[in-house]
């Protein structure tokens, strides 16, 4: 098992769609057992910008996160569809273990 994790901004978009809805959907299609958002608090990346939510719950551009579960192969399967949706997207595979 393998946990592929999706670095994105609130803002960026496909189209007229956010990315990660994109991403997320692509996943979807290409079999992959299972995907989540999650909207950071407040990150940064190789720019070294904060991002972060500001007062009234107004963005300032927040990190995202996808998470992705399955077995590797599933996922490397899907990753030159999503390296085109992103191609500038830090993107790490990580292993995992599944519980019981």
């Amino acid at each position: 098992m393998k946990l592929l994790l999706i670095f994105l901004s609130e803002t960026d978009l496909h189209g007229d769609v956010p990315l990660y809805e994109s991403m997320v959907r692509r996943l979807n299609q290409k079999g992959v057992s299972g995907a989540s958002v999650m909207r950071g608090v407040m990150g940064f990346g190789q720019d070294h910008h904060v991002h972060r939510g500001r007062l009234f719950g107004i963005s300032d551009d927040r990190p995202v996160m996808i998470v992705a579960a399955d077995e590797e192969s599933r996922l490397r399967a899907a990753l030159p569809a999503l390296k085109e949706l992103a191609p500038q997207a830090p993107m790490l595979l990580l292993d995992a273990e599944r519980l019981q």
